[in-house]
């Protein structure tokens, strides 16, 4: 078997290291704008070779796109134009909704899982990637109705075999969830880094006075920008609605504060405790 990775970074990567664990006998082609990623992905053992995308396409049992979302967007027809007859394209974008748009209106369409892993670090490249990343993590799968018999099991049973859990969407499902679980969390942080940077303008201080949890809190805000950026662009009606209701929250709890009312204050933090069955429940799953 053949896999090819068309973007050789933390996911792509990470993708590739943990089914060379499972099945050391398969060949992996990587794909990549950068010669220095290419370079570091053969180094690091992600692939065996590095050619052109057309070129490693053509001889693909399985092409992962592992770019930032507007990359796939653009490369998703040359991809599928490519592709062998039998052979299966899936893409891992943090949004469904465009990708599965242009997916749709291709004739072989019938060739592409969507998918998009729930994991990730505030790290990038191939420097970043790790075989544990994946395992353990949940897998959403888009338009699976779409998708041949053939090509949906060998994506199944590939995320499966290296221990991620699957769960089912619409892309619009996938798309409005995401906003609010994943997109809205990463603007907060490019926030509050922003905010912080403005108003401490002597880094060492912050350096001397950051606890643990701001360091948690703003991780990630190092996040790379040439993903995120597209991620809110493709996905911004459901951002904008995140971040209307997010912002509006934030001015009622400093209307709180300003009106020093310790109670409605506790109140707010006491609903907001109830996260954590939420995360517990993560957790456990």
């Amino acid at each position: 078997m053949v896999v090819s990775i068309v973007g050789i970074g933390l996911l792509g990567g990470s993708f590739a290291l943990a089914i060379r664990e499972k099945y050391p006998k398969m060949r992996f082609i990587g794909v990549d704008a950068s010669v220095v990623n290419g370079q570091l992905a053969l180094a690091k053992g992600i692939v065996d070779e590095v050619l052109p995308l057309a070129e490693a396409v053509a001889q693909s049992t399985l092409v992962v796109m592992a770019t930032p979302v507007n990359v796939i967007i653009d490369l998703l027809p040359v991809v599928l134009e490519h592709l062998p007859p039998g052979a299966t394209v899936i893409d891992l974008g943090s949004t469904k909704g465009l990708i599965c748009s242009i997916a749709d209106a291709h004739p072989k369409r019938a060739q592409f899982v969507a998918v998009h892993p729930m994991a990730g670090t505030e790290n990038s490249g191939p420097g970043a990637a790790f075989k544990e990343l994946l395992p353990g993590k949940n897998l959403i799968v888009c338009d699976r109705e779409k998708s041949n018999p053939e090509s949906l099991t060998l994506t199944e049973s590939l995320f499966r075999d290296i221990g991620m859990k699957l769960f089912y969407m619409t892309p619009k499902e996938h798309d409005l969830h995401l906003a609010y679980v994943s997109h809205l969390s990463h603007i907060s942080a490019f926030a509050l880094g922003l905010t912080v940077l403005e108003k401490e303008k002597d880094e060492q201080a912050i350096f001397d006075m950051a606890s643990t949890g701001f360091s948690s809190t703003v991780r990630l805000a190092k996040s790379s920008p040439q993903m995120w950026a597209p991620i809110f662009d493709q996905n911004r009606a459901n951002v904008s609605d995140a971040l209307t209701a997010y912002i509006e929250f934030l001015q009622r709890f400093k209307e709180v504060i300003d009106n020093q009312d310790l109670t409605t204050s506790f109140e707010f933090m006491q609903r907001a405790n109830v996260i954590r069955r939420v995360l517990d429940g993560i957790e456990k799953r």
